[in-house]
């Protein structure tokens, strides 16, 4: 399967996609309206076009006459693209089409770059902290009778290990039987050490040789889910991958929620029995699916907050919440992973990235040492944008870091109808600016259900610049749609009727809703200026952000700026890396660098606590509006918003 380009008239604007995406989905992303209410199920039948030209499959609908259907009349959720096609768009009016050739823009989405772990082999940096070793040992006789750790170490010297080495008792148990199982033929696990004058630690041993099989996990422990990879560490490829959500979430959304849980007789063993129940249920699912034995699995490197850092250690986080929110540590030793639960053989040594702060955990640096930006030259905005949203500024000689609460309507939390990303959300929105006809893709082009973090986003955007709410989120009651009602007091906006969602109820977009998700996008953007100003910058100095984090490849940057989410910054510049922590947990699992680097930047990285940040209370009060009530600081915003009442003053509209 290939790309197809698809032409959207009257509008002649052009967009390539993949073959077989819905016709709907390649509208949204070339900025074209078309009114769609059911989420992409074909219920509305709102979403009719006419295609002039090439192929389709699908789309074809009871309600088309024989005529229509000959015409060329398709549903445009229905329709897949076959090939080339040019494809015509109902437009009722002149002005109409001005308004959406003046309007609606393709959708900018951040650039996805992911690491590319073949450059390690490259600059000779694919140095495993794990390593299995194969020995033939001269058999022991009555003039070479000396004992079978002495006998091994001494041989791994003169193979030139250089450092010291220390084997486990474990190992030592096992030793003599699987020397004599085959011969004095066995493969040693050895832990490299971070520091030149460490020690190297012999973990496993195996009769014959294993050296071929030799896997590592990657694991990040997030506050809503947790993902692991399975990694050869002979190729560094990813074998398999899988997450679920954290259980702990049934003790609280956020961290504040879990620490005060902990501190309840028995609570902070309870979160750490149910955050490890998850993990091991992760890795079943990847050690599974790649048909590995977990003998020949030799290391788990894990990132996570400061908080889920401690609670998977049994640590009392109680204080990271209190003045002047003091860790337990940030630097951990590794250690046997099933010491605390996690289902892997003894000899599995665990390498947790370490913290900055309370509130700036592994990973956070896990991010920052995946994508390099600690090597590079250009100063960078790093963004993870969740729950908790935490940021950092730097490059090569300088990094700071803070983070600040942000609430969970990124995940759909505190809406009505909000919803984690998944089967049935609304994903994607765009509102016609004449009749306020609203346009929804779902996840999975099923009916909806709910919204989740990007449509959200995009409706608030899209709302705000077509007028139908003020910079407050406040609805505009004179448009004259029955969509824009009160009800029980509450202003509203209905996305889509009972008759066409999966809940049999109506599902809409509240002034409570804006609101909390103004609060969100406050915070996050605050949180950016007030770092920026503490180190003496403003955001003309950021050469490029990046995002990591669920849905920053989903969300439309103009929108993100729209809101006041992200600063206004060329969308070129804008790169996205998904899930940061895991990235940085594989990398670590296949170069030793990474721990011998992790070491420095973590002395290098200067922490700011927001709440003993004075100016941070009114960088967050000047947000507290869409985009901002400086609005200057948003031009590309302003000019749309001007382009829009420019419309409004047509004669006759």
């Amino acid at each position: 399967m290939g790309n197809c380009q698809v032409t959207f008239l009257p509008h002649n604007r052009a967009i390539t996609v993949p073959e077989g995406e819905s016709l709907i989905r390649a509208a949204m992303q070339a900025g074209v309206h078309i009114n769609a209410s059911c989420g992409g199920e074909g219920v509305c039948a709102k979403c009719r076009v006419q295609i002039e030209k090439g192929t389709v499959t699908g789309g074809l609908s009871d309600r088309f006459s024989a005529e229509e259907a000959q015409r060329g009349c398709r549903l445009a959720c229905q329709a897949r693209i076959g090939g080339d096609v040019t494809v015509r768009v109902p437009v009722e009016s002149a002005i109409d089409r001005i308004v959406f050739d003046k309007q609606f823009t393709p959708r900018r989405t951040a650039r996805i770059r992911q690491m590319n772990f073949e450059s390690l082999k490259e600059r000779g940096l694919f140095i495993p902290p794990v390593e299995k070793t194969y020995l033939e040992l001269p058999l022991p006789d009555a003039q070479n009778n000396m004992p079978d750790v002495t006998r091994l170490i001494e041989y791994l010297k003169l193979q030139g290990n250089e450092h010291k080495l220390e084997m486990t008792i474990p190992v030592i148990r096992r030793l003599p039987s699987i020397l004599r199982e085959n011969q004095f033929k066995a493969t040693v696990t050895l832990v490299r050490p971070v520091r030149d004058d460490g020690k190297t630690l012999i973990t496993n041993i195996q009769a014959g040789d294993t050296t071929a099989e030799n896997y590592a996990i990657a694991l990040d422990i997030g506050t809503t889910t947790i993902y692991a990879q399975l990694i050869d560490l002979s190729s560094g490829e990813s074998l398999a991958e899988a997450g679920d959500f954290n259980g702990q979430i049934s003790y609280g959304e956020d961290v504040i929620s879990r620490i005060i849980y902990a501190e309840k007789p028995g609570g902070l063993e309870t979160l750490q029995k149910t955050v490890v129940a998850t993990i091991n249920k992760v890795l079943g699912i990847i050690i599974k699916q790649a048909g590995v034995s977990r003998q020949n699995i030799s290391t788990i490197t894990m990132a996570g907050n400061t908080t889920m850092t401690q609670l998977l250690l049994a640590i009392d986080p109680r204080y990271l919440r209190r003045s002047p929110y003091v860790p337990a540590s940030t630097l951990y030793p590794p250690f046997q992973a099933h010491t605390i639960g996690i289902d892997l053989d003894e000899h599995v040594i665990a390498l947790l990235y370490p913290a900055i702060a309370s509130y700036v955990g592994g990973d956070i640096v896990a991010g920052i040492m995946g994508t390099g930006l600690y090597r590079d030259d250009e100063l960078t905005l790093f963004l993870d944008i969740g729950t908790n949203a935490e940021i950092v500024i730097g490059n090569k000689d300088w990094l700071a870091c803070t983070a600040c609460s942000a609430g969970p309507a990124f995940e759909g939390g505190g809406i009505e109808f909000g919803m984690r990303a998944s089967t049935g959300a609304i994903e994607d929105f765009s509102i016609d600016p004449v009749t306020y006809e609203p346009m929804l893709v779902t996840i999975g082009d099923v009916r909806p259900k709910g919204i989740c973090g990007s449509g959200l986003i995009n409706m608030v955007a899209l709302m705000f610049e077509t007028g139908v709410i003020n910079n407050r989120g406040k609805f505009n009651r004179d448009h004259g749609t029955k969509r824009i009602r009160a009800n029980r007091g509450i202003w509203e906006f209905v996305l889509a009727w009972k008759d066409e969602t999966q809940i049999g109820r109506d599902i809409t977009l509240s002034e409570i809703d804006i609101d909390n998700l103004i609060r969100a996008k406050g915070a996050v953007y605050s949180g950016c200026m007030t770092l920026l100003e503490e180190v003496g910058l403003s955001m003309d100095a950021i050469e490029r952000i990046i995002l990591a984090g669920g849905f920053g490849s989903y969300i439309d940057l103009e929108k993100a700026m729209t809101i006041g989410l992200l600063p206004e910054i060329d969308p070129d510049r804008v790169i996205f890396i998904g899930n940061g922590s895991l990235m940085g947990a594989r990398m670590s699992s296949l170069t030793n660098r990474i721990r011998k680097d992790v070491v420095e930047v973590t002395k290098r990285m200067t922490n700011f606590e927001l709440s003993e940040t004075p100016s941070y209370m009114d960088h967050y009060v000047a947000a507290m509006f869409i985009p901002h009530t400086e609005i200057e600081k948003f031009p590309g915003v302003k000019r749309r918003i001007k382009a829009w009442k420019d419309l409004q003053a047509i004669p006759g509209r």
